[in-house]
C-alpha cells in the first residue's frame, strides 16, 4: 500500500508540473558544417517576458558600422545591439512595409535604402535619426505603362546609382542616379533565360571587379535561381539554379547567404558552390508559412527565411517571414 501511495504521489506531481518551455531554458542548436558552422542564440532580441518586440515580419536585415542590427517589420524599423537589446526604432507610415534594405556609408553618415512594395516606392533615410532624404517613385519618363508598381529590392552602385526592382509587378529593374533621376530600365517578366519571374531580391556582388548585380529570380520555373547582370543591365550568367524560393542575398568576403522561403538558408562560396544549408525545415505544414505563431517556433528550424546579414565576425542575423515577428542570431563557430 505504501509503494502504491508513493507511485501515485509521483504520478500526481508529474501531472501537476508543467513542462519547462521558458525561452531562457531553450538550448542552442548547432547547424551547418565545416567553415559555416553556427550556434543559435535562444531568445535573442526578445522582450523581457520572452515576447517578440517587432510585430509581423516581411522584411530585411542590415548592420551599421557600430555593429547595430536593423530589421524591417510591417510597422517600422527596429534597431538592436549585438546583445539583442532594442535600442531605437522608427515607426509610422513612412517607415512601414520596408521589404528590402541596404545600408551604405556616405560622407560622415550612414544611410539605409529601402524598397517599399506596398507603398510603391524606394526611399533613402539616415540610419541614425531616421530623416528621409530621398524618395523614388515610378518614373513616368520611362514611357512605360504599368498596371502596378511594387518594388521588392534595392541596391546601390559604387558611383551612387540606385537600382530598384519591381519584383512584385512588371519585373523591370529601374536605374536612377544618386539624386533620384531616372536613367534606364531592363528586364521583363517570364521564364526564359534572360527573364525574371519575381525579381525578388538583389544586391551588389562585390566579389567581382567590376562589381555585378546579383539577383534572386524567386519563382522562375521549374526552380528558383540567382543571376548576374552588369551595371548596364546586360545579362551575364546564371549563378546557381535549382533553388527553392530565394528571397534575398547578402555578401561578406567571398561568401553569400541566400534565405529561401522554403525554411532554410543556403551559403555559397567564392565559386558559387553551395557549401552549407542552415535551419532546413522538413515539415511541409510550417515551411513557406507566414502563420507560425511564436509558441510554435522551433529553435534551429526556420519557417520562411526572408532576410539575412553578416556582421564583422561572420555571425548571421536572419529574419523569418512570420506573423509574430521572428529575428534570429547565429554565432559562427570558430
Amino acid at each position: 500500500m505504501k509503494t502504491r501511495s508513493i507511485r501515485f504521489a509521483i504520478t500526481l506531481l508529474a501531472i501537476m508540473t508543467p513542462p519547462a518551455f521558458a525561452a531562457d531554458e531553450v538550448q542552442p542548436v548547432r547547424m551547418g558544417c565545416g567553415l559555416m558552422t553556427f550556434d543559435t542564440v535562444p531568445g535573442w532580441g526578445l522582450g523581457p517576458n520572452g515576447e517578440s518586440q517587432i510585430g509581423p515580419t516581411h522584411g530585411a536585415v542590415v548592420i551599421d558600422e557600430a555593429g547595430n542590427i536593423y530589421t524591417s517589420a510591417q510597422i517600422g524599423v527596429f534597431v538592436f545591439s549585438p546583445e539583442g537589446e532594442l535600442i531605437r526604432r522608427f515607426l509610422g507610415d513612412e517607415y512601414a512595409q520596408m521589404h528590402d534594405m541596404e545600408i551604405r556609408k556616405e560622407g560622415d553618415g550612414e544611410f539605409i535604402y529601402a524598397a517599399r512594395n506596398q507603398h510603391a516606392e524606394g526611399i533613402k533615410f539616415n540610419a541614425h535619426d531616421g530623416a528621409i532624404v530621398l524618395k523614388l517613385k515610378f518614373p513616368e519618363e520611362s514611357g512605360l505603362k504599368l498596371e502596378a508598381f511594387n518594388p521588392t529590392a534595392i541596391t546601390v552602385a559604387p558611383n551612387g546609382d540606385i537600382f530598384l526592382s519591381d519584383g512584385y509587378a512588371s519585373n523591370h529593374i529601374f536605374r536612377y542616379d544618386k539624386d533620384g533621376k531616372y536613367l534606364a530600365h531592363f528586364g521583363k517578366k517570364g521564364n526564359e533565360l534572360k527573364e525574371f519571374n519575381t525579381a525578388h531580391g538583389m544586391t551588389l556582388d562585390t566579389r567581382y571587379d567590376p562589381p555585378r548585380l546579383l539577383i534572386c529570380d524567386r519563382n522562375h520555373q521549374p526552380k528558383g535561381r540567382l543571376l548576374h547582370y552588369d551595371l548596364d543591365g546586360n545579362f551575364i550568367e546564371e549563378v546557381v539554379t535549382g533553388l527553392g524560393m530565394p528571397t534575398s542575398v547578402s555578401i561578406q568576403g567571398e561568401y553569400v547567404s541566400v534565405p529561401d522561403l522554403h525554411g532554410r538558408l543556403v551559403i555559397l562560396d567564392g565559386s558559387n558552390t553551395i557549401i552549407a544549408v542552415l535551419g532546413h525545415n522538413s515539415n511541409p505544414e510550417t515551411r513557406v508559412n507566414f502563420n507560425v505563431p511564436q509558441d510554435q517556433w522551433i529553435e534551429g528550424i526556420f519557417s520562411g527565411t526572408h532576410g539575412s546579414y553578416w556582421d564583422a565576425e561572420g555571425n548571421l542575423y536572419i529574419q523569418d517571414w512570420n506573423v509574430s515577428g521572428r529575428l534570429m542570431k547565429l554565432v559562427r563557430v570558430q
